[in-house]
């Protein structure tokens, strides 16, 4: 079977909704036994639940990323069980709109803490037991927003800049271990976050602002989770053995053909 994931272990943050739902999804279809990492209780067993009764594997775990301490508790926990952790996907993140001068510190302290550090925390807690395995996968979400400038994205577009660096860093520091370090880039992805962002900021023009948010893609629409959930099986499997170091922009032609 290609892409065939059985007997590997997954850990896979943010993943009670959304992209992260959708990539646990996915890697548990393709064999993996996938534990799910999240601060929303009942979201993550909602999703474990729905992985579980496909007579898959999924375990739930409440965590907030970023709390070193507490990804150090899951990570000790799963490695316990297992002996082995063979691949980590840090889809947790939070968004915000603004400007510099309507960026609080309170806001820039805030997305730092989940979206970077989270990801520092989770890659910091697996590493040593992937150099012991001498071998391991990491996938890190960032977003289109790394490498071009959003109107009204400052604070999280920082973040997924360092997302990438991160993943550059990593991947040149660990390849002789065996460890691959890859990143996505997504463009708008039609997810709850969406729905629920048109709702507060335009109620009654949900549909307006969806349609022309979608337009702002060359190929005319948000993706899918299950797209971007594609890519990460396929660089998380056998199949992409040869990649690493690498960030992968999923958006619709935004980045390269939008004039």
């Amino acid at each position: 079977m290609p892409f065939n994931l059985s007997g590997k272990i997954a850990l896979i943050t943010g993943a009670g909704s959304g992209i992260g739902k959708a990539i646990a999804i996915r890697l548990a279809a393709q064999g993996a036994h996938v534990h799910l990492l999240d601060l929303n209780e009942a979201a993550i067993n909602s999703v474990a639940a729905e992985i579980n009764n496909q007579n898959l594997k999924a375990t739930a775990h409440v965590c907030n990323v970023s709390m070193l301490t507490e990804v150090k508790t899951v990570v000790q926990q799963i490695v316990h069980q297992h002996k082995r952790v063979d691949m980590l996907v840090n889809s947790a993140g939070i968004a915000h709109i603004g400007k510099l001068e309507s960026t609080t510190e309170q806001d820039l302290d805030r997305l730092f803490q989940v979206n970077v550090k989270g990801v520092y925390n989770t890659m910091l807690a697996v590493i040593d037991f992937m150099k012991n395995q001498k071998s391991g996968v990491i996938i890190n979400l960032a977003s289109v927003a790394a490498f071009t400038g959003i109107s009204e994205r400052f604070a999280y577009s920082m973040t997924k800049g360092a997302v990438v660096s991160m993943t550059l860093s990593v991947a040149k520091d660990y390849v002789q271990d065996g460890i691959r370090c890859n990143s996505i880039s997504p463009g708008r992805v039609h997810t709850p976050f969406v729905d629920g962002f048109l709702k507060a900021n335009y109620p009654g023009k949900e549909k307006e602002m969806f349609d022309k948010l979608s337009k702002t893609q060359p190929i005319g629409r948000m993706a899918t989770p299950n797209e971007i959930a594609n890519l990460a099986l396929y660089l998380c499997s056998d199949e992409a053995s040869f990649i690493t170091g690498t960030d992968y922009p999923i958006d619709g032609g935004f980045l390269k053909l939008n004039t």
